[in-house]
């Protein structure tokens, strides 16, 4: 062992990763035969990195060719760079080097050499292209703008860190320093002003938000560098010859959920990542539910995937089933038994647990089934299918590799017996199989190019490639990218329904949570969801991300496409005493101040209306400037104020209602603060009554609910998360979205489904509302305008920025 670490540490590795290499008894002897390959005892660092990559490869992904070749042109420094050794790899997966040296060396860009000049020639010509808009989008095109840099063919073979470098000084040159251009905020604003001078100007209208698109995801790191279609190693030629043959090399992915349960803000990613990916690259992707558990799916689960997938923005190549392949895959399960890879086992669970070490990780054995007979295991798995042993008395096991270091290899289960009635096959089979079993193989069946999964999975690659290879089918690659979380919340699918029981919620789609059923009722647009993971990237890294960040991609959704209506939560009476009983004016009112297109409402103004109970107190303070007796307030879009000239009480002392003067003679006050309001006009249709408005808050009091709550998630509940305020009123612009909104075909289809959360609202100094599908609303009553057989019911989606503490 140290005569071992000693040579490790000859590669330029420290001391204890030296010793955990030599520990590791994939990678341990995979880099000792390419060190043996290049008939040296030394070597640069640079040289010893390579050489461990490489070892890296050679542990993960059997069969790869002439790795002897590769570690003596790397330790000749022939290969200098990660992207050569890559390409190298990727050469001799399809030809002899030693036999075609000139292609070889062509292939993999020996001898090239790429001068500082030329460097810098083609990082300037990149960059000249994209020019107008780093001018315009600085610091936040940088990312797009190296990923561009980096897929230049010229400096493929070039030294990176020069690149990189020659990428910082030109950037630098042409933008200079960071300031305040580049804070999101400022940027913002900036747009905002961009797109009010453009519009002014009668061009193309520029909104101020500004996601990042989806190509943006792929543009940097290693997923805009996985491999191509037809590039990914196989145990025999003849595989990839078919896959080819079926493909047509077009890039396939799919995303595979269990429907067992809602998809969460998590699986936005993966939905992003799968079909995005795919997208991208001019190929498919498949949507495949992985169906091999009876007892936890449901129908509705299946049904509310697809329609996620939908209302992202995605459609699938083909809607799929892991089911639809059960003859396949049994038919594979008895290949494997019969080329003596597999054998039934009737251990139990505990006794499973004790051969993989236990739980002081002692050592490995086999069970007493692993050696038995195959005729005996074809007999026994017979007997399984047949229903005629029970659950947890007979398991279908691989025999894999109980020496590996990776679990994943310790004889995974692949059948095991339930009887349960499956939603789409019925009664048929009493034997189902796992997920270790079925996922690579279905993959394999549909030609899928890339596997893309989270992190979770990384283990199971090496039994992914090791499953392919075994029954010898094409083997996709499985490439792993990092999680995503976000703060504040559980996703589990298994303490949701906890949740639900213990009555803190009402349901999995309770606006309160982050499942995608639940954020779509609560009236979160889709677009923002979006933005939001598209704005995260792709890395390798587990990510848990503050919830305020996806707010905020919600905030500048809505305030793109929701109108502006006045509304009060709380309404409290005010008659403008100077005013005759039956003044009446109209006012025209945009949906959206300097954006016609949103078009506007006739909005009544009479003697008396209504104001929020918050825009008013009976005891006055120097840091209050709404209304208060004596006081003067605006009124928004109004050309006068209001001042506070008495207050008038219930039998109980409660203020009944307030009573101000409208300033409109001469000499008027000059009010410090506008507040908004909604006439008292009920020939006109004002107030549109609200049934109910539910004010939702963060459904935990911590960040982390599973981490600081003693005792638990459920200890950190939020008992205040919900506020529901009834006969809330709002201006007559609300009704008369609805009817216009329902007078597109659009509107009528999403309607005529019961889809209200489409119909958002930004309730002036309140925050964004959305219709909720407790919501009464026959297109025949807003057909006949009659607001009186309906029932309205909204959730706040989510606050305004700038009153973010103030309470709706």
């Amino acid at each position: 062992m140290e005569g071992l670490i000693s040579k490790f540490e000859a590669l330029g590795l420290t001391n204890e990763k030296a010793k955990e290499t030599a520990n590791n008894k994939k990678l341990a002897p995979a880099l000792e035969g390419l060190i043996a390959a290049t008939g040296q005892t030394e070597f640069t660092k640079s040289t010893g990195m390579l050489l461990y990559k490489l070892a890296a490869k050679v542990a993960k992904e059997k069969g790869l060719q002439h790795t002897d070749y590769i570690a003596q042109a790397i330790a000749s420094e022939r290969l200098v760079s990660e992207e050569q050794m890559s390409a190298a790899v990727k050469f001799c997966t399809k030809d002899d080097p030693a036999a075609n040296e000139a292609a070889f060396n062509e292939a993999c860009g020996v001898g090239v050499v790429v001068s500082d000049a030329e460097i810098a020639e083609h990082v300037t010509k990149a960059l000249d292209g994209i020019k107008d808009k780093l001018v315009a989008e600085r610091y936040r095109a940088q990312g797009r703008a190296l990923g561009m840099v980096k897929s230049v063919p010229e400096l493929r073979w070039a030294d990176a860190g020069k690149v990189k470098a020659e990428f910082d000084a030109q950037i630098l040159a042409l933008l200079g320093p960071k300031d305040e251009r580049d804070s999101p905020a400022n940027a913002k604003k900036a747009a905002k002003k961009a797109a009010a001078s453009t519009a002014s100007a009668k061009k193309t209208d520029v909104r101020g938000w500004q996601p990042a698109s989806l190509e943006s995801m792929f543009a940097e790191g290693e997923i805009s560098r996985l491999h191509k279609p037809g590039e990914n190693p196989q145990i025999s030629p003849e595989l990839m010859e078919e896959h080819l043959k079926a493909t047509g090399g077009k890039v396939i992915t799919r995303f595979p959920p269990e429907p067992n349960g809602y998809l969460h803000i998590g699986h936005a990613k993966a939905i992003n990542v799968n079909f995005g990916y795919a997208k991208t690259h001019g190929g498919v992707c498949n949507l495949r539910y992985d169906d091999t558990n009876p007892e936890a799916e449901e129908q509705k689960y299946v049904d509310s995937i697809l329609e996620i997938v939908q209302w992202l923005g995605f459609e699938p190549h083909q809607v799929l089933y892991s089911s639809d392949y059960f003859d396949q895959l049994h038919a594979l399960a008895v290949k494997l038994i019969e080329c003596g890879k597999a054998y039934v086992c009737h251990c139990t669970g505990e006794q499973i647990k004790e051969q993989r070490g236990g739980e002081n990780r002692g050592p490995r054995f086999a069970c007493a089934h692993r050696d038995r007979p195959i005729a005996e295991s074809l007999v026994e798995f017979q007997k399984m299918k047949e229903g005629r042993y029970g659950a947890n008395e007979a398991t279908l096991r691989m025999k894999m590799d109980l020496e590996d270091g990776n679990p994943q290899m310790w004889d995974l289960i692949a059948y095991r017996v339930k009887f349960a009635t499956h939603h789409r096959t019925g009664d048929k089979w009493c034997i189902y199989p796992t997920y270790d079993f079925t996922h690579c193989l279905c993959d394999s069946f549909e030609n899928i190019t890339h596997s893309l999964c989270t992190r979770e999975f990384v283990l199971s690659r090496q039994s992914y490639y090791w499953l392919c290879d075994a029954v010898n089918v094409y083997k996709p690659v499985q490439w792993e990218y990092g999680r995503l979380n976000i703060t504040n919340t559980v996703l589990s699918k298994r303490k949701l329904p906890v949740l639900c029981d213990a009555g803190h919620v009402r349901a999995l789609d309770d606006p309160r949570l982050y499942t995608l059923p639940a954020l779509r009722r609560r009236g979160v647009p889709p677009q923002a969801i979006n933005a939001f993971v598209r704005e995260l990237g792709v890395t390798a890294t587990d990510a848990i991300i503050e919830v305020g960040r996806l707010e905020n991609h919600i905030r500048d959704a809505l305030n793109e496409c929701a109108p502006r209506i006045m509304a009060a939560v709380r309404p409290l009476r005010v008659v403008l005493e100077n005013l005759p009983e039956d003044h009446f004016e109209e006012l025209d009112l945009p949906y959206k101040p300097r954006e016609p297109a949103f078009g506007s409402r006739k909005v009544p103004f009479t003697r008396t209306l209504f104001i929020d109970q918050s825009d008013f107190r009976e005891t006055d303070s120097p840091d209050y400037f709404r209304l208060a007796p004596s006081k003067t307030v605006g009124l928004i879009s109004l050309p006068y104020p209001i001042t506070c000239t008495d207050v008038r009480r219930n039998a109980d002392g409660s203020v009944s209602e307030v009573v101000c003067r409208y300033e409109n003679g001469a000499n008027a006050p000059k009010p410090t603060a506008f507040i908004q309001w909604v006439a008292d006009c009920p020939q006109r249709g004002s107030p549109v009554r609200i049934e109910e408005l539910r004010i939702y808050n963060p459904l935990f009091k911590h960040s982390n609910p599973e981490d600081k709550a003693i005792g638990g998630y459920l200890n950190d509940v939020n008992s205040d998360s919900l506020k529901v305020v009834n006969n809330a009123v709002a201006d007559v612009g609300l009704w008369d979205s609805i009817k216009r909104y329902a007078a597109t075909d659009a509107g009528k289809k999403e309607l005529g489904e019961h889809n209200v959360e489409n119909l958002r609202f930004q309730f002036m100094r309140i925050g964004y509302f959305a219709l909720d599908k407790d919501t009464t609303l026959p297109l025949s009553a807003i057909a006949e305008d009659k607001i009186g057989e309906t029932k309205l019911v909204m959730n706040r989606v989510v606050t305004l920025k700038e009153d973010a503490k103030k309470e709706a």
